[in-house]
């Protein structure tokens, strides 16, 4: 039995003056990436230098303003990388690099000499705040703990005074999620104080999830109270920083936004410790279904996605949000209608917004293709056939041919499993507009009497019958009628039609139509559909009735 009393509940926040709950994402936060340290330093086999330019570019191109390149005082590596931006002059302007550092003076004072020659840089600096860490790890009260902050926001004023650029200061209380709220705010406090803030001179207070304790609306309950709480909020960027231990980290980003943070540092799809780190691109591509500017360059996620996998040597998941693969593909045949419904009336009714169902955005706004929106195995309906005939071929089944063609595909399906649409065409082809055998329509001959009588239309037929070339003759009432009867004469056989379609498949003088055939057997009361393509619209409509026929009596 699983030993759940082992563990203990995590305390809520007491905090019924809350206001998150009715508040709304309205625009976009400060976004800092931290692939290249907190992504970085999660990797198997870490980035080498190259590899982190190439991250470090794609970053620049995607927007981002804040990055956070490394820990330039952890290892000889990380110092390097930072030289190498610094010396290849690859730091645009408009960007503010982040260092991360603890508030140890030798490790700050090894910081700033990395930092040479940068314009802008975020010094961030940390430590352990919270009662499990200050217990077991450190075995330091609240007050040693508060002053290893203030020491280290010293030590940041100390070295900045011989460095040329301009320095932002970043200070995380390191598993917030763990700490007192009361503690938290003492500390956060202690440290603005020491740095001398003020609305021209902000500081960035970062209150991570290093770790993920409890449901996401608590980290709202924790940011709401210090948001509310903090002296002198107009001095403050309140940052987020949260994990995915809990699988909770895209919502409570969220639900954290709400409560007032001002910034988010995430990786591109979620690469970090333990389960990651909150996925920037999720978040962002979930505001842009709202209609909000991300304020990101994210239109073409395939890039990202293989630039990623080839720096990091890691997948995306296949059910990724946004980024996997599969996740603009309905393999339900009830989704597959039901999408297949919502692009017509998007197209009829010339709809301003997307609306369409289980898409909720449009997979070519992220340099997605329409391509695998539908795939079709054997758990799939007759909608989704249908709709890989329309979307991709452009052919329009009539909705009584949906079920009949997708019993084809179905019966492939359960052999082989999914059925790719180029087979789908395949089978459409050989089961209906190349059913040519053994009666292969070859050419016709219409004539139309001048009186207006009920039968003044005259087919005169060539074809061949398994091989044989025949003629034979029928007048009806229009060109499909005096074929129909001059096939029942010519073949004995008593049909009838049902329904007959058509539409145009392709623009242009060029264009080809596409006719669809209902025939009946009225014999047997068997009935089925023939298709026929040409660009003459009767030459069409007969193709199909020689479609239908074969499919009727020869298969």
């Amino acid at each position: 039995m699983l030993n759940y009393q082992r563990y203990k509940r995590v305390p809520v926040v007491t905090y019924p003056e809350r206001q998150w709950p009715c508040n709304e994402i309205k625009k976009a936060p400060i976004w800092c990436s931290v692939d290249l340290r907190d992504g970085n330093q999660a990797l198997t086999e870490p980035m080498v230098v190259e590899e982190k330019i190439e991250m470090f570019e794609l970053l620049i191109r995607l927007g981002f303003k804040e990055i956070e390149v490394g820990f330039p005082a952890a290892s000889q590596i990380e110092y390097d990388f930072l030289r190498q931006l610094v010396e290849r002059k690859l730091i645009p302007d408009d960007v503010v690099i982040q260092v991360l550092v603890q508030c140890r003076e030798h490790l700050i004072k090894r910081t700033f000499e990395a930092l040479q020659g940068v314009k802008k840089a975020i010094v961030h600096i940390y430590n352990s705040t919270s009662t499990l860490q200050r217990d077991v790890v450190f075995g330091k009260g609240r007050e040693e703990i508060r002053e290893i902050a203030v020491k280290g926001t010293e030590w940041v004023k100390q070295y900045m005074q011989g460095f040329d650029g301009e320095v932002v200061l970043e200070y995380s209380p390191e598993s917030f999620t763990g700490t007192e709220l009361d503690f938290a705010l003492d500390i956060c406090t202690a440290v603005q104080e020491t740095w001398g803030a003020s609305p021209d001179k902000k500081i960035i207070f970062n209150l991570p999830s290093t770790v993920e304790m409890n449901t996401p609306n608590v980290y709202a309950d924790q940011i709401e109270w210090m948001n509310t709480h903090f002296k002198d909020r107009d001095s403050i960027i309140l940052s987020v920083h949260p994990h995915n231990d809990r699988g909770t980290g895209i919502a409570a980003t969220e639900l954290a936004l709400l409560a007032g943070a001002d910034r988010v540092e995430g990786t591109l799809l979620g690469n970090g410790e333990r389960t990651g780190n909150v996925d920037i691109l999720t978040v962002a591509y979930n505001m842009f279904s709202h209609g909000i500017n991300p304020e990101l360059h994210i239109e073409n996620i395939r890039e990202i996605v293989d630039i990623y996998e080839r720096c990091t040597k890691m997948e995306v998941e296949p059910r990724h949000p946004y980024a996997g693969k599969l996740v603009f593909t309905a393999f339900s045949g009830s989704h597959q209608d039901a999408i297949n419904k919502g692009m017509q009336a998007m197209r009829d009714r010339k709809n301003t917004y997307w609306e369409v169902p289980y898409l909720p955005i449009d997979p070519s706004d992220i340099g997605r293709q329409y391509e695998p929106i539908v795939r079709i195995n054997s758990q799939s309906g007759k909608g989704g056939v249908a709709f890989v005939m329309d979307t991709f071929y452009g052919f329009k089944l009539p909705k009584g041919m949906h079920k009949e063609f997708a019993d084809v595909i179905q019966a492939i399906s359960e052999k082989q499993g999914e059925v790719a649409p180029e087979q789908i065409l395949d089978e459409f082809k050989s089961n209906y507009t190349e059913k040519k055998e053994p009666i292969h329509f070859r050419k016709a001959q219409i004539t139309e009497a001048e009186d207006d009588t009920p039968f003044s239309t005259a087919a005169r037929v060539r074809y061949t019958d398994h091989g044989v070339e025949k003629i034979f003759e029928g007048v009806g009432n229009g060109p499909i009628d005096a074929v129909q009867k001059g096939l029942e004469k010519e073949l004995g056989i008593e049909i009838r039609v049902l329904d007959y379609y058509e539409h145009a498949l392709a623009s242009g003088s060029g264009a080809q139509a596409a006719s669809y055939i209902h025939l009946l057997d009225v014999k047997t009361g068997k009935a089925t559909y023939g298709v026929g393509i040409s660009s003459n619209i009767t030459r069409a409509s007969i193709r199909g009735i020689f479609s239908a026929v074969n499919r009727l009596f020869y298969s």
